[in-house]
């Protein structure tokens, strides 16, 4: 079986109390530009069923050098202060693609 460079990343947030609809748009506010950046195969934003606030981000790279370019992105870089002051935490993992 072939493997491919594919990346996998599921990121998480959740809002502080009180900054689940100003966090939900600042995410929502993401998806577009990152949908058109090179490499980017999949960039899905989703929020937990019954839990406003709680979000999540699945995405697909073509590789990890698509992912760090997203990550020097100028709508990425200037979300990052903004999140720290709307979110109460989170997490990024990534994952390879397999089967």
């Amino acid at each position: 079986m072939s493997q491919n460079n594919n990346v996998v990343v599921i990121a998480e947030s959740v809002a502080k109390p009180g900054s689940e609809d100003a966090l939900r748009e600042l995410l929502k506010s993401l998806v577009a530009p990152t949908l058109i950046e090179e490499g980017c195969i999949r960039y899905e934003l989703h929020e937990q069923d019954g839990e406003p606030g709680k979000f999540l981000f699945v995405e697909a790279w073509a590789s990890k050098e698509a992912l760090q370019k997203h990550s020097q992105s100028e709508h990425l870089k200037a979300f990052g202060p903004k999140a720290r002051e709307l979110a109460a935490g989170g997490g990024l993992r990534l994952f390879r693609q397999i089967a």
